[in-house]
């Protein structure tokens, strides 16, 4: 059936970040394309305003509009935020807010808006803004918004009420509808067990797309307003194998999806059209079978390349040199810890001499800098696992002289965040005080060692994500009364105010029993596998990759 164009119904996408941000995100062009592509849906976009427009529309008493035809978000019968950070939650809150939609799902009527929510944070635990979202989207979107749609439209032609609407759509695999599910707590403020409210499954699918191929995923709007203003994005692989025991994105996207080679040739060819760099995307770019023919093919046409990650263990020539070529100064890597024992603990998989090939693969492609990216306050992480952070600076910076390189060695360090579906889902997070002590005596340890820059993230807001990371229902409550104090500066004071501990989430380690704020989701990993881990862990033994016919952690056993 072909639609006019103005006939369409609406579908809002929102970016809870700004428009330099969103438009920086492959997923959020996926989606977009996705909705637009099915004729019966205009899809339009909105972000946070900047500070001095959103003065505007508070002054002019202005809903938030959107970018392609100034329509409040108000009048949009489907929201759709994308949600890949824990303090866009505010942002999200903000939005809601400024595009006068009621924040509490709740207070919703029919004639108002359902809100959605998909991307990492709805996938591995979307608890704490359950409260402002009608449903959840849990794991990939392309093919469960196209069955959302489908089933919404169909009850919007039977005029069936919002009630009996997203008891439908509750029925479709990946989708998660927060009101027909309700925790009860016990006197300690654990969850004792969640209530169903309705004919609903008792768990709900993580959707992931099999055939990626299938499914383009490249830049959809090309624009210079982004991070990554001169390049046009594709995606190469989808999840990761390595198992990585720190990492959400490693389970909750598991199976590693990589697309055909035909694929990406063909997406290069389109970068072509509209940019002369192309940026490739996926969790460790080096580990892509087919990554020096592709780097080859791309320098044939003329056109530059960029990484969104390496692997130092999997670094060839052929790529660093096409980096090389095409003006990167900087090569990235991520050790994620000093020592060779922490490194075990999380499974990195990655020796100090595979580090030490990888900056000489770069150095003598002509790459001068080094970056890596370094996490403190990891489990079982001991006072000399910080030194060693300092003294691998040291010989790197070193060795990378001796190479002949006069560049510079940057240190990306993080407090490390404990997050749901990992091996770590239950241990508690280093103190802050501790973590801020040991980044200090970085900082301190490193400022005589030349050509050495430390880069260290705000540990303070880290552990304001750590508590939304693991956090449960009643945080919507604390969000809500945050938002009215003026967002994440209002934090500490609103988790008081709801009579909650930030200790209770950050500190406490969980028993491998509890039931636990995302227990009600499935990402296909058997029950005890990830126990199996933290005991992996604490022995310091290592978990090979993903290869084929392997089924010990349950995602492929169904084949």
């Amino acid at each position: 059936m072909v639609y006019a164009p103005g006939s369409r119904h609406g579908f809002a996408l929102v970016y809870p970040n700004t428009y330099h941000v969103g438009m920086s995100n492959l997923g959020f062009h996926i989606i977009y394309q996705q909705v637009n592509l099915r004729g019966d849906t205009a899809c339009e976009r909105f972000f946070l305003p900047d500070a001095r427009m959103r003065q505007e529309y508070i002054r002019t008493n202005t809903p938030l509009l959107s970018l392609e035809t100034q329509r409040p978000l108000y009048e949009f019968p489907l929201i759709g935020f994308a949600i890949s950070f824990e303090m866009d939650y505010f942002h999200m809150l903000d939005i809601l807010m400024q595009g006068k939609v009621p924040l509490l799902a709740a207070e919703r009527e029919d004639k108002d808006p359902l809100v959605i929510i998909g991307g990492p944070c709805a996938t591995f635990n979307p608890e704490p803004v359950a409260d402002f979202v009608d449903m959840c989207i849990i794991g990939e979107g392309e093919e469960v918004i196209q069955e959302l749609l489908d089933q919404y439209y169909q009850g919007r032609s039977q005029a069936l009420s919002r009630e009996q609407i997203l008891r439908n759509l509750a029925q479709i695999d990946g989708v998660y509808v927060p009101r027909f599910y309700q925790p009860e707590y016990d006197p300690e403020g654990r969850i004792r067990q969640f209530h169903l409210q309705s004919e609903v499954p008792a768990k709900i699918n993580r959707r992931w797309v099999k055939k990626i191929d299938a499914y383009p995923a490249q830049t959809v709007v090309s624009t210079e307003h982004t991070e990554f203003k001169d390049m046009y994005l594709v995606e190469l692989a989808r999840g990761c194998g390595r198992h990585c025991r720190f990492c959400m994105a490693g389970y909750c996207f598991r199976r590693p999806r990589v697309r055909s080679l035909d694929k990406v040739m063909t997406a290069v060819r389109e970068a072509k059209r509209f940019k002369g760099k192309v940026g490739l995307m996926g969790a460790a770019i080096s580990d892509y079978p087919d990554i020096d023919t592709l780097c080859r093919f791309i320098l044939e046409q003329d056109m530059k390349m960029s990484v969104a990650s390496l692997r130092a263990d999997s670094l060839t020539e052929p790529l660093v040199k096409a980096l090389a070529a095409s003006g990167q100064k900087t090569v990235t890597l991520a050790p994620e810890a000093g020592s060779e024992r922490m490194r075990r603990i999380i499974n990195k998989g990655l020796s100090d001499r595979q580090l030490y090939d990888a900056v000489s693969l770069a150095i003598h492609a002509g790459i001068p800098n080094v970056r890596f990216y370094i996490m403190v306050g990891l489990p079982f992480e001991e006072e000399e696992d910080v030194a060693a952070i300092i003294a691998m600076a040291d010989r790197v910076k070193k060795y990378m002289e001796q190479l002949g390189s006069k560049g510079r060695l940057t240190l990306s360090i993080n407090p490390f965040i404990p997050k749901p579906f990992t091996p770590f889902q239950w241990v508690p997070m280093a103190p802050l005080d501790v973590v801020e002590a040991r980044l200090r005596t970085i900082q301190k340890q490193c400022r005589s060692l030349k050509g050495i820059e430390i880069l260290v993230e705000s540990p303070r807001e880290a552990y304001i994500q750590g508590v939304l990371a693991r956090g449960d229902r009643r945080l919507s409550a604390v969000l809500l009364s945050a938002q009215q104090k003026g967002g994440s500066k209002g934090f500490k004071a609103a988790m008081k105010e709801q009579g909650l501990e930030e200790s209770f989430y950050l500190y406490r380690e969980r028993k491998t029993d509890e039931t636990l704020p995302w227990s009600l989701l499935n990402m296909g990993l058997s029950p005890d596998y990830l126990q199996q881990e933290l005991a992996r862990a604490g022995r310091e033994e290592a978990t090979a990759p993903c290869q084929a016919g392997c089924k010990r952690c349950g995602v492929c056993s169904d084949e």
